[in-house]
């Protein structure tokens, strides 16, 4: 099946038991057990550990990535948590992006460091800062791409390479390409991070997180350390989804397209210092995106106006509708966001600023809104500067 037909079909069925077209919510805390001798024998015991219709995504999900299975939690987040602690252990070491979103960076920088794991944030635009980070006991390699909020490229063929070579497992958060745009375990990775609360579910109505694995292996111990953590997706949550997912790929066509337009409007304007959007003939990766990305180049862009970080942020707080001031991205509504007070907040300044997100970077998620009228009003916000 092509994919506009896998967003709809893949991984479902009618209700065998009436028919229904959508998949029920199964909102069951247990299952009822036939006999002791009988226990799992219909596949659920506790909605802690396994719920019918978060597998009826979970299906869904990993046929759209092309992986052997995938674990559906609470958050993406919850999804980049369950794969360091199902893959590394005190004493283990990671190479990870040094561009990454600020939760992850967080959860490496403090928490897992705190509990004896060493991390090596570096570029990953250069797979030789990648191959001279790699140590005796390196057990994971993390990338994100397109990265969060800069947009820089990882070459996740080149990466996977690698990392097969060494013998280590090579994860690929791929939130702002999704399926549609990029496949990464078609690319070799071995583990692929979803933030479900994104293009997944554009509507800004849930969240979620999914960890897609290219081998029974790996799909087995996410879903055991899922338990472990009691982080699954609610079944509430899993039915919103699965019906959110089949018009993906309608919203992010217009979602690309219409960013396309904006990064090329925000490039020759006068206010506006650069723009990043991998779209464009002068992004510095233009190539590996070309070779990368499936036809389309995503949603996501960023920019800094002239006038530094105060002129940014007197942008951000003067844009009027169809724009709105907040977190998040993916959805159907465009959003503007201030990485450096929202989403990156918690990273060092000094590494946040290395990477290039200073206090008046600006992000924007493009929606699915007539792009005339996104272009009116932000062009009137910047002619304002």
């Amino acid at each position: 099946m092509a994919m506009g037909t896998k967003l709809v079909h893949a991984g479902i069925d009618p209700d065998e038991r009436t028919g229904a077209i959508l998949t029920p919510i199964y909102q069951s805390t247990t299952y009822v057990q036939e006999s002791v001798d009988k226990y799992l024998a219909k596949g659920y015991s506790y909605s802690r550990t396994a719920n019918p219709t978060v597998k009826v995504l979970e299906a869904k999900i990993a046929e759209l990535e092309n992986g052997y299975g995938a674990c559906c939690v609470c958050t993406g987040m919850a999804a980049t948590v369950t794969v360091m602690t199902a893959v590394m252990k005190a004493g283990d070491h990671c190479v990870i992006t040094e561009c990454s979103y600020g939760g992850t960076n967080r959860a490496a920088r403090v928490m897992f460091s705190d509990l004896g794991m060493t991390f090596s944030f570096v570029d990953f635009r250069d797979i030789k800062n990648v191959e001279e980070a790699i140590q005796p006991n390196t057990k994971l390699i993390f990338s994100e791409s397109p990265a969060n909020p800069t947009l820089t490229l990882t070459d996740i063929e080149a990466i996977s390479k690698l990392a097969k070579e060494k013998g280590i497992l090579h994860v690929c958060d791929s939130t702002f390409a999704t399926p549609i745009i990029m496949r990464p375990i078609d690319l070799g990775c071995d583990l692929v991070i979803q933030s479900l609360t994104k293009f997944y579910d554009g509507h800004n109505q849930t969240v979620g997180g999914a960890i897609i694995s290219a081998t029974k292996e790996l799909d087995e111990k996410m879903h055991f350390y899922q338990n472990i953590h009691g982080n699954i997706l609610s079944p509430q949550c899993a039915f919103y989804i699965l019906q959110s997912i089949k018009t993906m790929g309608l919203r992010l066509k217009q979602q690309c397209a219409t960013a396309l337009k904006i990064a090329t409007f925000l490039e020759s304007h006068p206010k506006v210092d650069s723009v990043n959007y991998p779209g464009l003939d002068s992004f510095p990766q233009k190539k590996l995106a070309d070779r990368q990305h499936i036809g389309m180049h995503g949603s996501m862009l960023s920019f800094e106006v002239i006038g530094g970080s105060e002129a940014g942020r007197r942008l951000m707080d003067s844009v009027q509708r169809p724009w709105s001031l907040c977190e998040n991205l993916g959805a159907t509504e465009s959003i503007i966001t201030c990485p450096s007070v929202m989403t990156h907040a918690n990273m060092v300044k000094e590494d946040r600023l290395k990477v290039g997100i200073t206090d008046g970077f600006v992000r924007i998620s493009c929606g699915i809104e007539d792009s005339e009228d996104l272009l009116f009003a932000l062009g009137k916000a910047l002619d304002q500067l």
